[in-house]
């Protein structure tokens, strides 16, 4: 009897612990992380979250791009960080003349190759290492793009050097309809200057008071 009784309790156990590990709440399926779309735009936020969209159109060439990175980057990722919004970034190329149209290329082309756990870290060395003055420089060149690669631990030399995504991106590329870069909209809406100032921006997104676009 008491055998029987003891195999009943470890069967309640092992049922319990299997409903215990098998239902989290729902948490398996959020949680805020990056991942990369097949046509090469990295997605930060809460997979289960339903947060306003900010999509931001990029070229790692266009000084404006790195003006605006270096204002408002912080505010993005923390806002994403705490679920309260989608980002959605197009690394895109938008110019047509020499050099920088090979620049934002070859940085694009490469920014694929780095994994999501490395790419935040790759895209703030990018622009770091802008080449100036625009339209004269020539830069990002390979070797260096695999070594900034590399500084962020990313283990991509032979994909940056080799330029395996560049036909990608620019066929990506050549579906986007914008007139310029850096283009941040909110849920379809072009944010325009508004989009420079972190406190702005921060109460555009979480629908602050007082804020005109």
């Amino acid at each position: 009897m008491m055998k029987r009784v003891a195999a009943v309790l470890v069967a309640f156990a092992m049922l319990a612990l299997v409903a215990i590990v098998g239902y989290d709440g729902g948490q398996a399926e959020r949680g805020v992380r990056l991942t990369r779309q097949v046509d090469g735009t990295m997605v930060l936020a809460d997979r289960g979250g339903n947060a306003p969209v900010l999509d931001i159109y990029e070229d790692y060439d266009c000084p404006v791009c790195k003006d605006l990175h270096s204002r408002v980057d912080a505010t993005i990722q923390r806002l994403a960080r705490e679920g309260l919004v989608k980002v959605v970034f197009h690394p895109v190329t938008i110019f047509r003349d020499e050099p920088m149209r090979s620049n934002s290329v070859r940085a694009a082309a490469a920014a694929r190759c780095v994994p999501e756990g490395n790419w935040l870290a790759f895209r703030d060395e990018l622009y770091a290492m802008q080449p100036a003055p625009h339209g004269v420089a020539s830069g990002f060149t390979v070797k260096e793009l695999a070594a900034a690669a590399t500084k962020v631990g990313a283990s991509v030399e032979e994909c940056v050097i080799s330029q395996s995504f560049a036909e990608d991106h620019l066929a990506e590329s050549a579906k986007i309809r914008i007139d310029g870069t850096p283009t941040v909209l909110l849920d379809g809406r072009m944010l325009g200057d508004a989009a420079f100032d972190p406190a702005v921006l921060e109460e555009i997104i979480t629908g602050g008071p007082g804020v005109t676009v």
